[in-house]
């Protein structure tokens, strides 16, 4: 009852609503299928994209109106999107499986002692023309990843990843520059 509470009754039944369609949508199997679900719930989604067996989370705070991804890209299996804020992919992003994107921080209850020191705070994720994210990475709130940046495997993106850029470790830092 306590995430009732918190919630609230509204947030807790499009909680509900939005777990029933992820069932429905782990059910679909073929990407043009997933891409007309997507679509018909609220998502812009490009031409040509294609979308493997992903997971969404967070979709009560607005549904899949935070999710706009561009002509031609591709999201892998199992890759996880937090849609508590908005996650744009401009075409020909690559997302490889089980990449992590997170827009917002959150402890829990109110009266969690760590709410002090961490508050809540959400931003957008943006995903720039041609980028390219390597498997298992994890993306951080507020972060953008450049035109024709890649994401090594395994890196923890914390910040912004300028253009052109390979990056990579925990957290991830610059290896090296692209000759365009």
């Amino acid at each position: 009852m306590d995430v009732i509470r918190e919630m609230g009754f509204k947030k807790t039944f499009l909680y509900f609503l939005w777990s029933l369609f992820q069932i429905l949508f782990r059910l679909t199997i073929f990407s043009p299928n997933r891409v007309f679900l997507l679509r018909l719930f609220g998502a812009k989604i490009g031409r040509g994209a294609v979308i493997m067996d992903i997971r969404l989370f967070n979709l009560h705070y607005n549904g899949l109106h935070n999710l706009e991804i561009g002509d031609y890209c591709f999201l892998g299996d199992e890759v996880m999107l937090d849609l508590a804020s908005k996650i744009t992919f401009f075409p020909y992003s690559v997302v490889s499986n089980r990449v992590i994107i997170t827009t917002h921080m959150h402890l829990g209850y109110k009266n969690h002692p760590l709410q002090k020191y961490f508050p809540k705070s959400e931003a957008p994720v943006i995903f720039r023309k041609g980028c390219y994210v390597g498997i298992g990475a994890i993306i951080l709130s507020g972060v953008i990843i450049g035109d024709g940046a890649v994401v090594g495997a395994g890196a923890v993106v914390t910040k912004s990843v300028s253009k052109w850029t390979i990056v990579g470790g925990v957290p991830a830092k610059m290896i090296q520059r692209l000759k365009r």
